[in-house]
């Protein structure tokens, strides 16, 4: 009997001790969070696209508060809208932020979180990003697929000069740069083209609306990540599973013609199969797929929206165009095309697509981190487990940080340190690997438009520059212009273009 009361007295002191510290234990110091935050859903009901401008506004709300927090049904947010706080987040605190959220896009679309951009930080990420720094983006590699940006450009051209008419003629931007952005990833992948002749545009419809189908389900996630109880009475995962089958019975059949073709080529497939057959157990084809998925929607549509916001802001600004127009006809000429190798030696160019970068990033939240172990930022305690979402698209519109801030100049890259102000392509460790393929086809494209072609609003009204809903904040209304070959242009493209 004596030890049983023993051990009873024990327990009854170790579960006071325990309620006790808990009692005595500090309330985390959160950043300031808006009011009303409802039993189960939290801020939930807060959530209204454009979320970047969304957030900005919650955080004017809050006496603009620089980082503030929200409770997203289950789970704790950090948004952050503070430069130097990024920098803190991305540089003190790299490596407890390293981690992405496991949300359901990414289970299923990215291969139960193994590609790069959905992968946990550690020895797999880390291998991943090794296989992507020298099988992709590598300058070796990206030079290798030099002919292959150069000729989806030209063809790009071709379709714009309308026969090399001096008339003017209406052209609607947003599809034509898509095909751009899409083809050259393709054929740098698995070598395939999905626009032009000899395509089977059903095909072709049908592989670029899979795709959209992905982007227009990325972002922040869904309710569901929130609120796990949803998925009793949502499909929405359902709809994630049957997408991700899709997707992977496409990129299935691309890795399967690349296996069975008689030659070996120049492609992502190709390098990675080379690979597979003396690393078997780790290149398996779902490794090889993760990657073509990852290249596929980081490098597609993003590319795409850039360039029409950037041919926007110059149909805005017809002296800025005008401006970066003499720069290449004085650096290039007007005997030859423009090549990557003068992109160098155009910086109002590359001054251009920054301020377009600053003023619109392609993924204005940036993607999501989310912390693997208590940390503190911006002097708030972060507990573990929490995601934190960062707005690059009002810190790039800061006025505290930026002169005239929502002016669109070029000219103020020419300031020293400005250009490292920008996180279009994220901070860190966790930074988009493909920023230098990125800029490559952006400037190239870009100042290849600017050199070849004339261009003009449709009517005295500007381009409308509103912003629609997106994880890659396209505009809301796609761009339409005026464009006509310039008249050295038929001297220097063939009748077709091809490498």
């Amino acid at each position: 009997m004596e030890t049983k009361a023993l051990i009873f007295s024990i327990l009854f002191i170790l579960l006071t001790l325990k309620f006790l510290i808990g009692k005595l234990k500090r309330k985390p110091n959160l950043p300031p969070s808006p009011a009303w935050s409802l039993p189960v859903i939290g801020h939930l009901r807060l959530l209204k696209p454009p979320i970047h401008r969304t957030f900005l506004s919650l955080s004017q709300s809050l006496n603009n508060a620089p980082i503030f927090s929200l409770r997203l049904g289950t789970r704790l947010v950090f948004v952050n809208s503070s430069h130097s706080i990024a920098e803190e987040c991305f540089t003190k605190n790299d490596v407890v932020l390293a981690n992405r959220p496991k949300f359901i896009l990414a289970k299923h679309v990215a291969y139960d979180y193994t590609t790069v951009i959905a992968a946990s930080y550690g020895d797999h990420w880390r291998n991943l990003r090794r296989i992507g720094s020298i099988e992709i983006f590598s300058n070796h590699r990206l030079n290798s697929f030099l002919p292959i940006r150069k000729d989806e450009i030209r063809r790009l051209v071709l379709r714009l000069s309308r026969n090399f008419s001096q008339e003017f003629a209406k052209v609607e931007m947003k599809s034509m740069l898509a095909d751009l952005t899409f083809n050259n990833i393709i054929r740098m992948v698995a070598g395939k083209r999905y626009y032009g002749d000899g395509v089977d545009d059903a095909e072709a419809k049908r592989v670029r609306q899979l795709i959209a189908d992905v982007v227009a389900f990325a972002g922040a996630g869904n309710a569901v990540d929130y609120l796990p109880v949803l998925r009793l009475v949502s499909d929405y995962e359902t709809r994630v599973k049957k997408l991700a089958g899709r997707l992977d019975e496409f990129l299935q059949g691309l890795v399967d013609e690349k296996r069975a073709a008689k030659e070996k080529g120049n492609t992502m497939v190709d390098h990675l199969l080379t690979l597979q057959e003396s690393q078997q157990d780790y290149f398996t084809d779902r490794i090889i797929k993760g990657n073509m998925v990852a290249l596929i929607l980081a490098g597609t549509d993003t590319s795409a929206v850039t360039l029409e916001w950037a041919l926007s802001n110059l149909l805005n600004h017809p002296e800025v165009l005008n401006k970066a127009r003499d720069e290449i006809d004085r650096n290039v000429g007007l005997d030859r095309l423009m090549d990557e190798s003068d992109i160098s030696n155009l910086p109002y160019l590359q001054n251009v697509v920054s301020e377009t970068l600053r003023l619109y990033p392609a993924v204005p939240m940036l993607l999501p981190h989310v912390a693997s172990e208590d940390c503190k930022v911006g002097g708030y305690d972060m507990p573990q487990g929490t995601i934190l979402l960062t707005n690059a698209w009002a810190i790039h519109r800061d006025p505290q940080l930026w002169d005239d801030p929502t002016s669109f100049k070029p000219e103020r890259f020419e300031k020293e340190g400005e250009a490292h102000k920008l996180m279009a392509f994220g901070l860190g460790r966790r930074a988009c690997p493909g920023s230098v393929l990125a800029l490559r086809l952006i400037n190239l494209t870009l100042g290849t438009l600017i050199q070849c072609l004339e261009w003009e609003r449709i009517g005295e009204e500007e381009v409308d520059m509103t912003e629609s809903k997106g994880g890659t904040m396209p505009k809301a209304k796609p761009l339409e212009a005026m464009c006509r070959a310039r008249a050295f242009v038929g001297k220097l493209l063939p009748e077709s273009a091809s490498v």
